[in-house]
């Protein structure tokens, strides 16, 4: 397997607790509990309450950032975890605010961000190939 910088957790928590997701202070909490648990270093957090519901916010780790959005009248989270390097795993972050959340559902995924292949090194004004993915 090729090597990557980084590891990106995209998930999808439907049927959260709406109290909680509506909730700036309580879903900042649990997204920096969730960061210590996954082992990673808080660096600086913000978030935003918006009216008349929602809640969207970043904690700033060391290793990268945890997102997230919410949808309190859906009982949705829009959640995002990446880290870089070995120390930190994304799934227990994931996993701890999914729990948190009281999610009935998710869904998740995880994409390999950086990946580092062995190329012949080239002119850097010179394009010698595109490649874009889609999920």
């Amino acid at each position: 397997m090729e090597q990557a910088l980084g590891r990106h957790i995209l998930c999808e928590a439907y049927g959260c607790d709406a109290q909680v997701l509506n909730d700036l202070d309580a879903v900042q909490r649990i997204m920096v509990d969730a960061a210590i648990v996954s082992g990673a270093e808080v660096r600086e957090v913000a978030f935003h309450r918006f009216s008349p519901q929602g809640v969207s916010g970043v904690v700033v780790i060391s290793e990268s950032h945890l997102a997230i959005h919410t949808w309190p009248e859906l009982g949705y989270a829009a959640i995002d975890v990446f880290t870089c390097g070995e120390d930190v795993n994304p799934w227990d972050a994931c996993n701890y605010m999914v729990e948190h959340f009281k999610a009935q559902t998710t869904t998740a995924q995880e994409v390999r961000r950086g990946i580092i292949r062995q190329a012949p090194t080239v002119n850097s004004t010179e394009v010698t190939e595109r490649v874009y993915e889609t999920l």
